[in-house]
């Protein structure tokens, strides 16, 4: 029913916002690679818990249909905000000093791109395992395919920095060269000096 998709929507709502207070809790002051490399795998674990509804496991187990639905929504949601907020910090990190307009926009491109090429494999994943409608008989493999996917991910863990989220991970010279701080400080600097001449102009006359 309607209500009850608008609760589960509601309740993983509130879901995402334990997800968020667990990190700043418990989790921002972990190694970028090891909480991405935990994030990702529970990313991928918790995509079983579809193959278990799909598989009707969930009714064997003596678990109803509407609280399992809920229960996976709540973890999905919990887990995405665990694996997103490192994500986010790690991308401010990197972002170059007075390119933060043009670097978030990049970030979303690149976040709509994956959606879109996600949806559109997912649509031939579907087709090839001929999933209709009215047919799911090999739903499940398409959901394991998916999770097999989300784990393959972590191969390219290797790509994320050992630092800590606290780190400053650009070089000196690109932060005091680019950042306002520095520009507002040389502009004083030669302001002074102006002054400073200024001053023995007067004097000299």
């Amino acid at each position: 029913m309607q209500e009850f998709v608008g609760m589960v929507h509601a309740v993983g709502a509130v879901a995402s916002m334990v997800g968020v207070l667990i990190y700043h809790k418990n989790l921002k002051d972990y190694p970028f690679r090891s909480i991405l490399f935990f994030a990702q795998l529970l990313h991928g674990a918790s995509g079983l818990l579809d193959l278990t509804f799909v598989l009707r496991w969930n009714l064997a187990l003596g678990v109803p249909d509407a609280v399992f639905v809920t229960l996976e929504e709540c973890v999905s949601r919990v887990v995405g905000r665990v694996r997103l907020m490192p994500m986010m910090v790690l991308s401010t990190k990197l972002c170059p000093p007075g390119a933060e307009g043009t670097f978030f926009a990049l970030l979303m491109c690149i976040d709509s791109l994956g959606m879109l090429v996600a949806k559109t494999g997912g649509a031939f994943v579907l087709r090839a395992l001929h999933v209709t409608r009215t047919d799911f008989s090999n739903l499940w493999l398409a959901v394991l395919l998916r999770n097999l996917l989300r784990l393959s991910a972590l191969g390219a863990i290797f790509l994320v920095p050992t630092a800590d989220q606290t780190d400053v991970l650009l070089p000196q010279d690109l932060l005091s060269s680019g950042s306002p701080a520095a520009a507002a400080g040389d502009e004083e600097e030669r302001l002074l000096q102006l002054g400073k001449l200024t001053s023995h102009t007067d004097d000299d006359v």
